[in-house]
């Protein structure tokens, strides 16, 4: 019997088998609101088998917001239309957890409302970012942490069955958690645990908000993608401590991001077994430390060694981005035939779309 399709519990809820959809930035959001190609979308994925949905980079507040296409749950106008997606996904017999995000430096899209991106720290001639930015202030950052809050209540209102804090990917708090990118020299930075102040003080104004029943994860991105970021003795560690803090569950996956697409989580041309599962060794050795579900994300392509991964207790949770995007009925089809090879050739022109600001799609699904 292969593992992945029995049932796993995370905390207090019943996942069907052991696939997350990781969360996915889709393009698809109708003025921050939920879209009926949303509504498709979630149908789809619950539909062919995935147990555990989790959104794509809802943004808590106005100043973290990255595009003009993307959800929102920074106020309580925005929970009617997430009741209907939830719905439409629990018909279908799967879970569905929102990840609570904010872009920090990365959220360009507030210069059309006359505000730049708020960040940790102004860096001078950064080779990684170009655009203007600003400091935040200690009020700004307190703003950001009760806004999480917030946003994990409406979550729970709404009825998802658990939420995600993003802490990963280049966005505010893996510019707070890097040492490249933060250098204040108050409480919020300096070292490591004034680097995770942030993720401590959000976690607790959450967990104020939603109780200590309801399922809180985090992805955490535990090592940069450049030399001089964070690195991943300071990410392991960050990772111990988020999980005895009291998160229920930990996707492992990158920082700041390098060179497109080498430096980043999009890493392209995943066309053989020894390029799959790049977080592998990351995943090992925190799940060695930790006693959490661990989800590993990052180039996982054939059923058989995500079964093997799951079996030698590497992860616990198999999460996949790129592969449902091209096949979202991808895990049904492996539970009919373990054999089946996906159709994802992490060509990364998904991911362009992206950078287009068009929604998510896929080549190989669109070729005549």
């Amino acid at each position: 019997m292969n593992n992945l399709f029995e049932p796993f519990s995370i905390k207090n809820i019943e996942i069907r088998n052991r696939f997350i959809r990781s969360a996915t930035y889709d393009g698809f959001a109708d003025n921050s609101y939920v879209s009926d190609g949303q509504i498709k979308l979630f149908s789809d994925l619950a539909e062919g088998g995935v147990g555990l949905i989790i959104t794509g980079i809802a943004y808590v507040h106005h100043t973290g917001q990255v595009s003009p296409f993307q959800n929102s749950i920074a106020g309580d106008e925005f929970i009617s239309g997430f009741k209907k997606l939830i719905n439409i996904v629990h018909e279908r017999g799967a879970k569905i957890a929102i990840q609570l995000f904010h872009g920090g430096r990365e959220a360009k899209y507030v210069k059309t409302k006359n505000a730049l991106p708020l960040a940790p720290s102004f860096i001078e001639k950064d080779p990684y970012y170009k655009g203007a930015y600003r400091d935040m202030t200690d009020d700004e950052i307190w703003e950001v942490i009760h806004a999480f809050g917030d946003g994990a209540k409406r979550a729970k209102e709404a009825g998802f069955d658990a939420i995600q804090v993003h802490g990963a990917h280049a966005y505010l708090l893996s510019q707070f958690l890097s040492p490249y990118t933060n250098r204040r020299k108050d409480q919020w930075g300096g070292n490591l645990q004034n680097r995770l102040r942030l993720h401590y003080e959000i976690y607790k104004d959450i967990r104020k908000k939603v109780g200590e029943n309801y399922p809180v994860f985090i992805k955490i991105g535990v090592e940069d993608g450049f030399r001089g970021g964070l690195e991943f003795i300071e990410g392991k560690q960050s990772a111990k401590l988020l999980a005895n803090l009291g998160f229920d569950c930990l996707e492992i996956s990158q920082g700041l991001r390098g060179e497109r697409y080498k430096g980043t989580e999009f890493r392209a041309n995943i066309n053989c077994l020894d390029k799959e599962a790049y977080y592998l060794n990351w995943c090992r050795e925190i799940k060695s430390q930790i006693d959490i579900p661990i989800m590993m994300v990052g180039g996982l392509r054939t059923l058989s060694l995500m079964k093997e991964i799951v079996q030698n207790g590497e992860a616990d949770l198999v999460s996949l981005c790129r592969p449902l995007i091209c096949e979202p009925d991808l895990i049904n089809n492996w539970k009919t035939n373990e054999q089946k090879k996906a159709k994802c050739i992490s060509c990364n022109k998904c991911v362009d779309l992206i950078y287009k600001g068009r929604p998510i799609n896929c080549i190989q699904t669109t070729k005549k």
